[in-house]
């Protein structure tokens, strides 16, 4: 790499991709964004990361990270300002995001894309994934984020696939008996981070002018 920046490569709707994002905003570093297409992925992605999946970080030393969990713990580990990395709750942190990337994940495409999976209902796939709306639905209960008054790399790591549950009926998950999870995931859905993290760029083209994603995204583009 020649550029002064870290290189990400994104996919805005990603849910990992959108918590890799918002780890590199929470930590409030600056990187190169190259936002993606997943019909037409850019050879120089795939030159470094051949699964071909996003989010893939490439630092400034040519190191690639290929994990979204990876890039948020890597990025809060060069600066956490608001300690989403709090020592004392990271094993319970890691638990729950284990829990979500090896369980929820697995019942929530299923409820997604159902008409691919016909060995049970839609229903019956969005009742599985319940199981882990009620862990958190629990959590909420005694706090206002998923581990204490404060957000945690948890709430990061998780938020993007809750709302991607939400997002498969709207209507459906609003009547669900989680008001808590529901004020959470509405409280992020507004949260000025995560509006950041999901401003729109075009599809990155050799050539095109240099994107920084940082914290104050009119900074960046006033100083190009």
């Amino acid at each position: 790499m020649t550029s002064s920046y870290h290189l990400l490569y994104s996919f805005r709707r990603c849910p990992y991709a959108m918590r890799a994002r918002l780890g590199i905003l929470f930590a409030e570093l600056q990187v190169e964004l190259r936002e993606i297409t997943l019909k037409h992925k850019p050879s120089q992605m795939l030159a470094i990361s051949p699964k071909g999946t996003v989010p893939v970080l490439q630092l400034v030393d040519g190191t690639v990270i290929e994990e979204s969990r990876e890039i948020m713990v890597w990025a809060l580990e060069q600066q956490d300002p608001q300690q989403l990395l709090n020592a004392e709750i990271f094993h319970q942190a890691n638990a729950l995001i284990d829990k979500n990337d090896n369980e929820f994940k697995y019942w929530l495409d299923r409820y997604k894309y159902a008409d691919r999976y016909l060995e049970m209902t839609q229903t019956e796939y969005r009742q599985r994934g319940e199981g882990f709306l009620e862990v958190l639905e629990a959590l909420l209960t005694k706090n206002t984020y998923l581990l204490g008054k404060s957000i945690t790399i948890a709430d990061i790591g998780i938020m993007p696939f809750v709302r991607q549950f939400a997002h498969v009926d709207r209507d459906v998950f609003y009547s669900l008996p989680y008001p808590n999870l529901q004020r959470w995931l509405q409280d992020w859905l507004q949260h000025s981070r995560f509006l950041q993290a999901m401003t729109k760029f075009q599809p990155w083209q050799e050539g095109d002018e240099v994107v920084i994603f940082c914290q104050n995204f009119s900074k960046a583009f006033d100083e190009r």
